[in-house]
């Protein structure tokens, strides 16, 4: 067993307790507070505790691009710790959408949903749609979310086809897209491997895109999946 592979098994040790931990404070807290300050705050924490035992460091730029109001976040996805790299490191308090059945998991579960997380139900074309109003709505009221358009994460590190999803939800939301370039995540713990690495990750953080006031709905998604795509790529490294 190589090197990579013991460090990984030992964080896992170390890891899993640690979020166990950090899911039951969190959800005290939100009984506490329930403007998902505490939670954010634990989430932060969390995050950087993690990569601190990975011996990771992260650097954002682009914080400047960075508009008043709530947007969407749309990022590359190579590695699990891309999501532990932008809670720690984000310049704004971001909030998930991940899946229904995640909200199902005891204790993570209840976390998630009491700190503002968003749960979006794909079973069915009708519920699907429902599930984006609802989504749609939380983020106009002013609440910036972050999303992995691919879906799943790259095992090459090359940016997959992307998912319609992400695109129609911003549509509806009405708010700008900010594609996010992540870097380094997938030399650190590649996808679909037990192996983990000392390393930097490095996230940067585009202008936001929002779309022409004359564009047709028929269009928005197309138009905002194509600039996203390739504003990530312009400054992704293979």
């Amino acid at each position: 067993m190589d090197a990579s592979r013991i460090r990984a098994y030992l964080y896992l040790a170390l890891f899993i307790p640690l979020t166990f931990l950090f899911a039951v404070s969190a959800l005290v807290g939100t009984v506490l507070d329930g403007s998902g300050r505490i939670y954010a705050a634990h989430a932060r924490l969390w995050a950087r505790l993690a990569l601190a035992m990975a011996g990771v460091r992260v650097r954002v730029t682009g914080s400047e691009h960075l508009p008043a109001g709530p947007v969407i976040f749309m990022s590359n996805h190579q590695s699990g710790f891309d999501i532990l790299a932008l809670l720690a490191a984000m310049p704004r308090r971001i909030n998930w959408i991940a899946k229904k059945e995640l909200f199902d998991i005891p204790v993570f579960g209840p976390s998630m949903r009491r700190g503002g997380y968003i749960p979006l139900d794909r079973s069915d074309g009708r519920k699907a749609l429902k599930s984006m109003d609802h989504a749609a709505s939380i983020i106009r009221e002013g609440k910036s979310v972050v999303m992995f358009p691919e879906g799943t994460r790259s095992l090459s590190r090359e940016l997959l086809p992307f998912k319609r999803g992400g695109f129609i939800l911003a549509r509806k939301a009405g708010v700008p897209v900010v594609p996010i370039t992540i870097n380094g995540s997938g030399l650190i713990n590649p996808a679909g491997q037990i192996r983990l690495s000392r390393g930097n990750i490095a996230i940067v953080l585009h202008p936001p895109l929002a779309l022409p006031p004359d564009i047709s709905k028929s269009e928005a998604e197309t138009w905002l999946m194509e600039q996203t795509r390739s504003t990530i790529v312009s400054a992704l490294e293979y």
